[in-house]
């Protein structure tokens, strides 16, 4: 037990070390310097809220709605499209668990939705129906931005003004 415990305390003291060590390069980036995390990461999900918008006028953006796939925030910026991904994934790495886990689980909840909310949306476009398909869009565009932006208040190190049953409230289909 005094091994396990001396192990712990050296892990959080050896994270604490490398952030303090880390929190200087942050500086200048989208990498908040006390969540460790960065809003670019929702860039992707923007991209299907965009696509979402479209597909009362344009129903044929439903197959791009269809063809988008959720990315993790490894994922993301492994790709490397920033100066600073590599950077960003160290950041994650180390991010304090306070912002990270519920950063994680908004994450996992906004991505298990949208299959249904695709769903929903292509249901009303081979109904015919362009109000139907108006507020099928419009509902999951809102409901995802709304995730999206307590996921931007924890990465911007603000805890979010929805808790956990407030979030269960929204995804509530």
């Amino acid at each position: 037990m005094f091994r396990a415990a001396h192990t712990a305390q050296n892990k959080t003291s050896a994270s604490l070390s490398t952030a303090a060590l880390l929190r200087p390069r942050l500086a200048g980036t989208n990498i908040n310097e006390q969540s460790f995390l960065a809003t670019d990461y929702l860039n992707h999900f923007s991209e299907l809220v965009l696509l979402l918008n479209l597909i009362p006028e344009r129903p044929d953006c439903l197959d791009d709605a269809r063809a988008w796939t959720p990315k993790t925030y490894e994922e993301y910026f492994a790709e490397g499209q920033f100066a600073y991904s590599t950077l960003a994934m160290k950041a994650y790495a180390i991010a304090p668990s306070e912002f990270k886990i519920p950063f994680e689980t908004t994450v996992e909840r906004l991505n298990s939705q949208i299959p249904e909310y695709l769903d929903r949306i292509e249901t009303a476009v081979k109904s015919g129906n362009r109000e139907l398909v108006t507020h099928e869009s419009a509902n999951a565009s809102q409901t995802l931005q709304r995730l999206m932006d307590v996921v931007s208040a924890l990465a911007n190190g603000e805890r979010p003004s929805m808790d956990d049953n407030a979030i269960d409230d929204l995804l509530e289909l």
